[in-house]
């Protein structure tokens, strides 16, 4: 096989090496992008609950359906922000 076959074994190797960890870092980006899209939907939607200018009824409504797991955590916020330990209970999802 010679040097010449082990160093190509290595090369080969080390480009895998880097495009596995590119394709990793690149999925994490999209991820964290995903979210941050979805964050911005949930003020889009939600918005004028917080003082935002809301879209037009009809697009809010239609939209809703969407927001079904932004909506059941801020109902869950909202019923446990009474108690601290409550909120404590729930972080550690004690039942």
């Amino acid at each position: 096989m010679g040097i010449f076959g082990w160093l190509r074994d290595q090369l080969r190797d080390i480009a895998r090496i880097s495009d596995r960890a590119a394709r990793n870092k690149s999925v994490e980006i999209i991820e964290i992008e995903l979210e941050e899209m979805e964050n911005i939907f949930g003020l889009l939607v939600l918005g004028s609950f917080v003082g935002l200018p809301s879209p037009p009824m009809n697009v809010a409504l239609d939209l809703m359906p969407l927001m079904e797991k932004e909506l059941i955590l801020m109902m869950e916020k909202v019923d446990t922000a009474a108690t601290p330990v409550s909120e404590l209970f729930s972080t550690f999802d004690v039942g």
